[in-house]
């Protein structure tokens, strides 16, 4: 008998997980809250918030057909939407609030990596804005500045000068511009080397990392612009070797797993690593308690297992029974933004798509409006294409970006540039 599924959230990670979700042999009809206009083709989306938890619990317990409700984004994580669905004695993909910490608090995260010997850049934590303040008029330069909690992804500043620091401190602790998220802050130092993510399945015990991938925050080429939630992402990274993957498994990732559990704090779910890798050796930059936005939509595609029992073995404890198969391709994504984004953008724009050929399509902001599909946020539209190696990928992706328009739409042009 086949399985229904909720899928918490609507963006373009949202979006890739139903996608693969679909194509199991075990899975029936997918809902998703609130889901956009792409998952609206394989999905029933229902009108109610990620963070609307009350609201979730209460649809799954109208919805007895719902077998697993996954959770993908960090905000109900971190609110506790798993721990409030398993009181209920329903199944829910994704690490409980006590493990979601490690995403919901730098502060935490960066005590774990210290108190467990996991390579980190070396910090301080502040409460006071004046003792921060202190600190960085005598700290070495430059420097990175941390919001402690959640801020979309946004809340991390590097401050190659003591007043860019000083203004970023100001704009975080007293301006409030990530909100409550800016209480507390880390202060740390600027790593060198290069930058990898590697997301990884695990039911507490076992660890699975999937295959590497590279990440485009800025919102301009050349790395300039402000900080967005991705503007693009390719797969594999081509810098990231057998031996540096051996290097993070043993002295990264299995000790983290560890550690949450010694912590009383055992994370099921996908556990998101951000490294760099400097010249003394892998460091932890961040982790994320879920799937990454926008490295799933490049993951995902290269996955040849069911990810519907992979869910099921990271609730169930199996992890170590499954065999991981993974395709050779390449694979890239480009994202289409709304004008001014990551700051101010209009929403309501009518979106036209032309031929795009093979390429995957994963909306993130859209919507439809009198039976147009139409812009809904800031990151509207992945262009995600696969390939024999990167260099097809990434000219099948923009290929077919260079086929969607909408008014003040902007994209990089130098996603994956090789």
């Amino acid at each position: 008998m086949k399985k229904n599924i909720l899928i918490v959230g609507g963006g373009g990670r949202e979006h890739a997980i139903a996608w693969k979700l679909r194509r199991s042999a075990q899975v029936g009809k997918i809902y998703c809250a609130p889901g956009n206009a792409g998952t609206a083709e394989i999905a029933e989306n229902v009108d109610i918030s990620a963070t609307d938890l009350d609201g979730i619990v209460d649809f799954v317990l109208k919805h007895s057909d719902i077998y697993m409700t996954v959770v993908a984004p960090d905000d109900p994580l971190a609110l506790g939407l798993v721990d409030r669905l398993e009181a209920k004695g329903l199944r829910a993909f994704g690490p409980r609030s006590e493990a979601a910490v490690i995403e919901a608090s730098k502060v935490f995260s960066k005590g774990l990596m210290k108190k467990y010997g996991i390579p980190t850049a070396d910090y301080e934590t502040f409460d006071d804005y004046e003792k921060a303040r202190e600190y960085i008029e005598t700290c070495k330069l430059p420097v990175v500045i941390k919001a402690d909690g959640l801020a979309l992804g946004k809340g991390v500043l590097i401050c190659p000068t003591r007043r860019e620091a000083f203004d970023g401190l100001k704009e975080i602790m007293e301006d409030k511009a990530f909100g409550n998220a800016g209480r507390r802050v880390v202060i740390e130092d600027v790593l060198t080397g290069f930058e990898v993510s590697v997301l990884a399945f695990t039911d507490g015990e076992t660890v699975v990392p999937m295959v590497s991938s590279q990440d485009h925050k800025r919102a301009l080429d050349g790395d300039k612009g402000l900080n967005t939630g991705g503007m693009g992402t390719f797969s594999p990274s081509l810098k990231y070797t057998p031996d540096m993957a051996a290097e993070a498994y043993e002295s990264i990732f299995v000790p983290t797993v560890r550690a949450m559990k010694a912590e009383n704090r055992t994370f099921k779910g996908v556990l998101y690593f951000g490294l760099m890798v400097c010249p003394d050796g892998i460091k932890v930059l961040e982790y994320n308690a879920r799937f990454g936005d926008p490295e799933t939509q490049v993951v995902l595609p290269r996955l040849k297992n069911d990810l519907f029992e992979i869910f099921e073995a990271c609730i169930d404890g199996t992890l170590d029974k499954i065999k991981f198969m993974w395709s050779d391709e390449a694979c890239v994504c480009v994202v289409a933004a709304s004008g001014g984004y990551p700051l101010k953008y209009q929403k309501g724009i009518p979106i036209r798509i032309g031929d795009v050929g093979d390429c995957m399509l994963f909306h993130a902001g859209t919507a439809v409006s009198n039976g147009q599909l139409v812009t809904n946020g800031g990151r509207v539209i992945g262009v995600t294409a696969m390939g024999r190696n990167l260099a097809e990928a990434r000219t099948k992706a923009y290929k077919g970006i260079s086929n969607i328009y909408f008014d003040g739409m902007h994209y990089r042009r130098d996603i994956c540039a090789l």
